[in-house]
């Protein structure tokens, strides 16, 4: 399978597939990607008690399947030279979601965009260098989209990230 296939996911485009039921095994190896995206075939296959053709072929059916969307590093933001996070709510224009995404996902050090239901819209997680970068970004940049009728900063002190150690 080609890279960017991998890091992307279902190509095409298109509606994706029907979920398929996962069997343990499927579990068992989406468990150990998740904790090391960058084991090998082989030691997968070793850790399931299945051949590396069978797990090679599993990793390859979760791909296309769009169960696993892709393989990153997780970075600590703080060491990576951002040392300020921040969740935002925003309350928008009705039936404008696609259109402020698109928006959204252009801003720097935007991580996570959700569309949610509630007192707010969306939750937008950024990580920007510092507290100034953080008040350009949400006094500057957020209020000039013009879908957007209104913005709480949630300011993060402190984080865990609960995805299992590689």
């Amino acid at each position: 399978m080609a890279p960017e296939q991998m890091a992307d996911g279902p190509q095409g485009g298109g509606t994706p597939p029907q979920p398929r039921p996962l069997d343990a095994i499927d579990q068992d190896i989406l468990r150990i990607l998740q904790a090391d995206g960058r084991a090998s075939i082989r030691s997968v296959a070793e850790r399931v008690h299945v051949s590396r053709a069978n797990a090679y072929a599993r990793i390859n059916r979760l791909v296309e399947d769009g169960v696993i969307r892709g393989f990153s590093a997780r970075v600590d933001h703080e060491r990576a030279g951002h040392g300020t996070s921040a969740y935002i709510t925003l309350k928008i224009v009705q039936n404008s979601w696609r259109t402020v995404r698109e928006r959204l996902r252009q801003l720097p050090g935007a991580s996570h965009i959700a569309l949610v239901g509630g007192d707010f819209d969306v939750l937008l997680l950024v990580h920007t260098p510092d507290n100034r970068a953080l008040r350009e970004l949400v006094l500057t940049r957020l209020q000039a989209i013009p879908e957007v009728l209104s913005s709480r900063t949630l300011l993060v002190f402190e984080e865990e990230d609960l995805e299992p150690d590689g």
